[in-house]
């Protein structure tokens, strides 16, 4: 399809604005949406704005594209897919691809389709939650275990309900209370405001029956170092007084800490991505498969899981969006999520 798309970009001031490209052809392996929907991902698609606002740049420079999870239907599709056909309504994702366009030309393996029951709206969160899910499965939740996920953006909260879903119990830490009343009014079992509480251990012993927690997620970025030692002395201990447990560590998080004895026998773990295949180019376009008797959980597999757990009402990514607003005010919404972080969590960008 010939003709010209607009798409979401940020300049060099860190300052979102709308701009023309063409848009790109569908070649071997891809397939051509029109975008209904798409979400921002407020941590590692901001970073870079963020920096530019806090160091006062003033030059624009060339606007720069972003964004990486839309859903919408298809319109073309290249000889070579056989998944997919014109008509179909999907989630889409992938850095490059699924961006804040009206228009994204994406591998067929970084498409889903959406459930009748599943919106675009909805759809749009494909991305964030297999990055939620990713980190829950590297933590490997056995059910009725205690999970404590500390930051409780987008990441946090999903990751949050992939974990009750798993079977554990599970307590959410943030310093925002606007972002824990989210996490209570879609129903996770416990939440705690880190800096407001003063004994902290005793919390976290009570609502783990005095066991202490099996394992935790920690989902933000920025430091932590004081987060880590906090987790660190609510995890269960064996009787030889060593601190046990799985850490599963997503995002943009940075830590300086000891380690062999100053860690116990934590098992700390780093999460990228969503899962096997995103990035391998040509899984992405269908060119080779990863057998599912080897690799069980790929993205795609991942992303399947995900629309199904939306579809079924487990997954209720509704309670998440804070903000809806036409791609025309993009600004609007950049803006709100760096100057007023603690009252935005999920932004959903809409197309005509």
């Amino acid at each position: 399809m010939k003709g010209q798309r607009r798409i979401g970009a940020l300049d060099g001031t860190g300052h979102g604005c709308v701009i023309t490209q063409d848009i790109p052809e569908v070649t071997k392996g891809k397939v051509l949406v029109k975008v209904h929907a798409s979400l921002i991902s407020p941590g590692t698609e901001l970073n870079g704005a963020k920096t530019a606002r806090k160091e006062g740049k003033t030059e624009a420079g060339t606007p720069k594209p972003f964004g990486y999870q839309n859903a919408g239907e298809i319109i073309e599709v290249d000889p070579s897919v056989t998944q997919f056909k014109v008509g179909d309504r999907v989630a889409c994702m992938g850095g490059g691809y699924a961006q804040h366009s009206d228009y994204a030309v994406v591998p067929q393996n970084l498409c889903c389709l959406l459930p009748d029951n599943v919106s675009y709206e909805e759809g749009a969160y494909a991305h964030l939650a297999i990055t939620s899910m990713h980190a829950v499965r590297r933590a490997e939740p056995v059910f009725g275990e205690y999970m404590v996920v500390v930051g409780m953006g987008l990441v946090g909260q999903m990751a949050c309900r992939l974990g009750q879903i798993a079977g554990c119990y599970v307590m959410g830490w943030d310093m925002c209370d606007f972002r824990l009343d989210i996490a209570k009014k879609w129903g996770i079992d416990a939440t705690m405001q880190v800096g407001k509480v003063e004994d902290y251990k005793a919390v976290a012993k009570e609502f783990t029956r005095g066991k202490g927690f099996d394992l935790a997620v920690m989902a933000f970025g920025g430091n932590g170092d004081s987060a880590l030692e906090m987790v660190k002395n609510v995890m269960k201990v064996s009787p030889d007084t060593h601190q046990m447990g799985r850490l599963s560590m997503v995002g943009g998080l940075k830590t300086l800490c000891g380690w062999g004895a100053a860690l116990g026998n934590l098992d700390l773990r780093c999460c990228a991505r969503t899962g096997a295949g995103y990035h391998d180019d040509g899984w992405e376009i269908g060119d080779h498969e990863y057998p599912e008797v080897f690799m069980r959980w790929t993205t795609r597999t991942n992303m399947e899981l995900a629309l199904r757990y939306m579809s079924e009402g487990k997954l209720n990514v509704k309670c998440l969006t804070s903000h809806r607003l036409p791609l025309d005010q993009i600004d609007v919404a950049v803006s709100a999520h760096i100057e007023q972080p603690n009252s935005t969590l999920g932004t959903i960008l809409l197309y005509d």
